[in-house]
């Protein structure tokens, strides 16, 4: 089982900035993709960004410029640094984390991928 453990929302002005946190636990192998989602009151939840064990990352349009992903893989975390910030922007943002995980089985232990969530954690803009 991993667990994620998500921090750092709450409400902000316009232009200003938040940084999340995702902090992923348990039984893990290795991490592949890292990522942040978010959900707008009335939306489906969307791709804000990801990064790849490999280094290479993905920025929504809509964020380009104004959002920075990065992961520190010691300590299996995944950050999202949020400047500027537009009313738009508000939405609960969630992380997602992708890798092998260790399981217990007859022959001993295996390998099992995992697609695991964050709780998610309201980011709010306004004035």
């Amino acid at each position: 089982q991993v667990q994620l453990v998500e921090s750092g929302g709450g409400l902000v002005q316009p232009g200003g900035s938040l940084r999340l946190s995702c902090a992923a636990s348990g039984s893990i192998f290795s991490i592949n993709a890292m990522g942040w989602y978010r959900r707008s009151p009335g939306k489906q939840r969307e791709l804000v960004a990801a990064a790849t064990s490999g280094g290479t990352t993905d920025y929504a349009d809509y964020v380009k410029g104004r959002f920075t992903i990065s992961r520190d893989n010691a300590k299996n975390t995944v950050y999202l640094q949020m400047n500027s910030l537009k009313p738009e922007d508000t939405a609960v943002y969630y992380c997602n984390v992708e890798g092998l995980a260790t399981a217990q089985a007859m022959a001993g232990i295996t390998l099992v991928s995992f697609n695991s969530w964050g709780q998610g954690t309201q980011v709010t803009v306004s004035s």
